[in-house]
């Protein structure tokens, strides 16, 4: 869905028939008359039309959605007569909006004009005394109120009312902030009051996650011929992941999370307890020559009993042909025992060719891994074999894409620009053949920050997050982008439902380590950072909260344990070769004494040490530089580097310019930071998402 908003000039003919969304729902012909439709059924079709006046919705989904618990026949039947009832209403009035298909129904373009499409021009043309009267009429009405149809169409109609609401905040943020910028207070103070009337307190992502269940799907046992390696297995459990985590009632461990406890003798209860879960998936396949056993059961976290079981045996070819539906008898199974709505799931794109499949389940593994001597590399000969084997292979070309992206952030290469526009074009050809992959959005928004795009950056992780509201590296990229724009406040929510649900992700430390030092929350940003290095990543955010809090010793001390992990977490610059034991432990301390020993002169020596970086690495661009500078005040060198390249490497930097400490002050208050802003795209961000929760410091040029 493109969210930027329609011109009143573009939005069709204002002679259109017009729809009120908010409330009772309500329709009016284009000479005023409201039409009145008796079948609720047919008013609410025509009301979910209305509210995504843009998107064709598929019959099948309509009639599950409307017709809950009548045979597939039965519901198809009665949505062909709602559709006739409803046409000869609508004609009546003269009012062919309709656009009908064997497979999908749609409202014809510009057909109808709504209160909410109204409300966001406004918005969007900046007549905000329009919106704000608009916004007061509406009041405290929800969107499409007294519309009740059974679970299914409860969660749709919840999932596109939050969507809504978050179009709407951020163009509302947008709205104050200029209202704010042009000393227009009284405008201000009415359109905020008038909004909040609408959402008083919007309940935050952990909150809507309340309630539900909660389980993790460990990696199953692979009990199969030598040259398996468990990817047959691994496979099983992906697919496993992705048709649970849509079941409005479960919230799903995140892989990372779940694969740490792979071949773990933890107990059922230490493994729960980690993954803050009440459940366990477990499970294992059996191969022998050509036939196969899966075997599932679900274990209660509290008593380690197991309270569902499920089998399935046949031949390979059998299982790799059925592997949709037995996923699809798990999860309903799985729903019965928890006594959950049963809920149909959408299968991967994946591919009908098993050495494709097989080929593709081995990159995916090493693509995730991520790092190690030749893992990448391997992982993309893989992917591109299955992809000549079967190029319509959806799923294979989004992992193609995220391998590429690997490449150039875990591993020292010189050609990020050159493989991150490569994984762009993967990207694309997976959502050509597949539009639903979130993963996919997520890759293309990584070329965006690259490109000075970051407005379409935020766009398109807004769009996977619409797509996969439960997927944790979702949520992650989400806050982490809102954090690398300075809003901190609305990235927290994200990244705390993120560790929430994915709890052993230690690179998920570092962005939460930041949001809180961003926040001023220096002690939890210490407990953050420290999570991480238990968790076997750097020691640079515990290390910076350290030194905010005064503890300039221990800073020091924190910053040195990174060296530890060179070669193996972290890399030297791209081109240079590894350092000796004497010479890293040399470098190291300078490092973290002219970063955090709080001594002028060691300050001093380390910025000449940057000087001579810039000018002799490779990549000038590079993290050793950008972050430092930042961390440092450094202001012209922040602007002479990700000002004149940002990297999927480096660009992870812009999370620290937002702590309200100094030296890192001196670049966001510097007078040439608006003008830095202006040519990287992050003013435009602002302008559309909202300004940053510490204030920037006006370009000398305005």
């Amino acid at each position: 869905m493109d969210f930027s908003y329609r011109r009143e000039s573009e939005a069709g003919p204002h002679d259109g028939a017009r729809a009120s969304l908010f409330g009772t729902f309500q329709l009016r012909a284009p000479d005023g008359a409201e039409i009145t439709i008796s079948n609720r059924r047919a008013r609410t079709l025509l009301a979910m039309l209305c509210l995504v006046p843009d998107e064709p919705i598929d019959r099948d989904h309509v009639s599950k959605l409307l017709w809950p618990g009548r045979f597939e026949a039965q519901a198809k039947a009665s949505l062909r007569q709602c559709l006739l009832e409803l046409g000869k209403v609508l004609g009546a009035f003269d009012c062919d909006i309709l656009d009908i298909s064997r497979t999908r129904i749609s409202l014809k373009a510009g057909a109808v004009r709504t209160d909410l499409a109204e409300l966001q021009i406004c918005l969007a043309e900046g007549e905000f005394e329009k919106a704000t009267e608009r916004l007061t009429a509406i009041g405290t009405k929800p969107l499409l109120d007294q519309m009740h149809f059974g679970d299914a169409f409860k969660d749709w109609l919840a999932g596109h009312r939050h969507e809504v609401e978050q179009r709407l905040q951020n163009a509302i943020a947008v709205a104050l902030s200029a209202l704010e910028k042009s000393d227009n207070l009284a405008n201000h103070a009415r359109l905020f009051n008038a909004w909040s009337v609408q959402s008083p307190a919007a309940e935050t992502i952990l909150d809507r996650k309340k309630g539900k269940a909660r389980i993790a799907v460990l990696p199953f046992k692979s009990f199969a011929d030598p040259d398996d390696h468990g990817f047959f297995a691994d496979g099983v459990v992906d697919e496993l992941i992705t048709s649970l985590g849509q079941v409005p009632q479960l919230l799903v461990a995140g892989r990372t999370s779940s694969f740490q406890f792979k071949d773990s003798d933890k107990t059922p209860s230490e493994i729960a307890g980690a993954l803050n879960v009440s459940h366990l998936l477990e499970g294992s396949v059996h191969r022998q020559g050509e036939q196969v056993r899966v075997a599932v059961s679900l274990v209660d976290a509290e008593s380690g009993f197991e309270s569902w079981a499920f089998s399935y045996d046949g031949s390979l070819d059998d299982m790799f042909a059925a592997r949709a539906e037995v996923v699809q008898a798990v999860t309903n199974g799985l729903s019965d025992a928890l006594k959950l709505t049963e809920h149909e799931t959408k299968p991967r794109k994946l591919t009908s060719n098993r050495e494709a499949y097989g080929l593709y389940l081995q990159g995916r593994a090493l693509t995730i891994r991520a790092i190690g001597d030749g893992v990448l590399p391997t992982a993309i000969e893989l992917l591109e074999k299955a992809l000549a084997i079967d190029p319509e292979f959806a799923e294979c070309w989004t992992a193609l894409a995220e391998a590429e992206i690997n490449m150039t952030v875990y591993t020292p290469c010189l050609d990020r620009l050159e493989r991150c526009e490569k994984a762009a074009g993967y990207a694309k050809k997976a959502l050509s053949l597949s539009p639903q992959q979130a993963h996919a959005r997520i890759v293309l928004a990584f070329y965006a920050w690259t490109q000075n795009n970051i407005v379409g950056a935020l766009d398109l992780a807004f769009e996977a997050y619409r797509l996969e509201p439960n997927n944790p590296d979702v949520l992650n990229r989400v806050g982490s982008f809102l954090l690398y724009c300075g809003r901190s406040r609305d990235a927290l929510p994200y990244i705390e439902a993120s560790i929430d649900q994915d709890p052993v992700n230690g690179r998920s430390y570092a962005i939460l380590s930041g949001v809180y030092l961003n926040l001023g929350n220096v002690d939890t940003a210490i407990e953050a950072g420290q999570r991480m290095v238990d968790l076997g990543f750097p020691s640079l955010w515990l290390a910076a909260a350290l030194a905010v809090s005064g503890d300039h010793d221990a800073a020091v001390e924190a910053y040195q344990l990174t060296k530890k992990l060179m070669n193996t977490v972290i890399f030297p610059p791209a081109g240079s070769a590894p350092l000796d034991p004497d010479a890293m432990d040399a470098y190291w301390l300078m490092a973290a004494k002219g970063l955090w020993g709080g001594e002028d002169q060691d300050r001093k020596n380390y910025c000449m040490v940057l000087e001579m970086l810039h000018a002799t690495l490779h990549d000038p661009y590079d993290t050793t530089i950008t972050l430092p500078a930042i961390w440092m005040g450094q202001a012209q060198m922040v602007f002479k580097t990700l000002g004149q390249q940002i990297t999927t490497a480096n660009f992870f930097s812009f999370m620290s310019l937002w702590t309200d400490a100094e030296p890192i002050n001196q670049v966001r208050l510097h007078q040439d930071f608006m003008d830095f802003a202006e040519r990287i795209g992050m003013v435009a961000a602002w302008e559309k998402y909202g300004w940053p929760d510490l204030p920037v410091r006006p370009s000398h040029t305005n």
